[in-house]
């Protein structure tokens, strides 16, 4: 589709057993058998294998302990015209599950367009820019954008530590070089406080907007049977979980967070939204010891990724086995039990096991009523299993 004018390339090591040879669109430092000068960082450069053969073009950077980063086969060029035609893609692919206008716009490599985040709010668009190539065209993605969304207003949260790893500097700024002052934002029917240019992520937990409204359901489904619902949302962040519960029909709701200015952002959105529930500042672990006679009917649990390296997946595991295990010795007889790890590194394999543990060890029966994962606006690429971080189980504790 395109021609590439340069033909740099990277080669991996004789011994590799590189990913990329089946599809995996990285490529890592320790993988490449000699790697490029550092005046290639941000162009696009072949991958062949050992033997010579071209596996594909990427964007390049010695900088990184992902050296290369895959734009697709053959020899495709990062130019306005590719990006105009994947950012087309990505919104129509978006427009075609319903249009709403919260939801995740690109996905980094699941959209090809690798180092690229970018999140709808309404008229304004948040753009997180996170390889050297994608930064490069940042201003060329932005008005892009606009073209091709009508947003009125992009704001560039390039404050992650990722950009670090890139050798960029962290910064926050719009593309108008105005300001975007915090305003109240409706979600699902919820209106929300949010400051676009700071806070958790892009702003807002937009891949968890399915699950807000299944824990709902749940409510809905136990009120129905006569039962006086007691909710607790734990890492609740804004409250959402919580105030869907709430607005469900559960009589009693508390929401614990150990970040104090969160608490204070969910007792605001309550309010708001004329909505009955309790947040208190705690951390969770602490909380379950120390209320371990408190039952409930509806636990969340959506804590913060315990694994953010295959190192710390040990501790991870005996992290997330715990917090379970009290949670389901929380919960009253046929009790719902929703828990999410949003940590790549921890697979279904994983989770499962650590749930059949922590079910053994607080002695109740659980059964599954569903298997959750990230919406389809956060698209899994089949060959990238890191594209798929979010995933989670409802539970009936019995």
């Amino acid at each position: 589709m395109y021609a590439m004018s340069e033909k740099a390339f990277i080669q991996l090591k004789p011994n590799a057993k590189g990913r990329v040879n089946t599809g995996h669109p990285w490529v890592f430092a320790n993988e490449v058998a000699e790697l490029l000068p550092a005046e290639h960082d941000g162009d696009v450069v072949e991958c062949r294998d050992r033997r010579g053969r071209l596996l594909g073009s990427g964007i390049y950077n010695s900088r990184s302990q992902i050296v290369w980063r895959s734009l697709g086969r053959g020899h495709p060029i990062l130019n306005a015209e590719l990006l105009r035609e994947r950012l087309t893609t990505a919104v129509k692919r978006r427009d075609d599950l319903g249009g709403i206008k919260y939801r995740r716009l690109v996905w980094t490599e699941s959209d090809g367009l690798p180092g690229l985040v970018v999140d709808q709010f309404g008229d304004t668009l948040v753009m997180q820019l996170q390889t050297l190539a994608m930064d490069r065209w940042k201003d060329e993605l932005a008005n892009l954008l606009i073209e091709i969304t009508g947003a009125s207003e992009v704001i560039h949260r390039n404050d992650g530590s990722i950009r670090r790893l890139e050798g960029l500097e962290q910064n926050v700024s719009t593309h108008s070089g105005g300001e975007w002052a915090p305003r109240w934002t409706t979600i699902e029917g919820f209106d929300y406080w949010l400051n676009l240019m700071s806070g958790q992520k892009t702003g807002f937990y937009l891949d968890q907007r399915e699950q807000h409204l299944r824990i709902a359901q749940q409510v809905e489904r136990l009120v129905a049977e006569g039962r006086k619902v007691k909710m607790l949302d734990t890492f609740c962040n804004q409250g959402a979980f919580a105030m869907h519960a709430a607005r469900a029909g559960a009589e009693k709701v508390l929401g614990l967070d150990n970040a104090y200015d969160a608490i204070g952002q969910a007792v605001k959105n309550a309010e708001r939204n004329e909505v009955s529930a309790v947040f208190e500042g705690a951390n969770v672990f602490d909380w379950f010891t120390a209320n371990r006679e408190a039952k409930w009917d509806v636990i969340v649990l959506d804590p913060p990724p315990f694994a953010k390296s295959k190192k710390a997946m040990a501790g991870a595991l005996r992290g997330y086995k715990e917090l379970n295990m009290r949670a389901m010795r929380a919960l009253e007889p046929e009790g719902v039990l929703a828990t999410y790890t949003c940590s790549h590194h921890m697979g279904d394999a994983e989770l499962r096991g650590v749930l059949a543990e922590a079910a053994h060890d607080a002695k109740r029966r659980v059964q599954v009523i569903e298997y959750c994962h990230q919406p389809a606006d956060h698209p899994v690429l089949v060959t990238m299993p890191e594209s798929e971080y979010l995933r989670g189980y409802i539970l009936r504790v019995e």
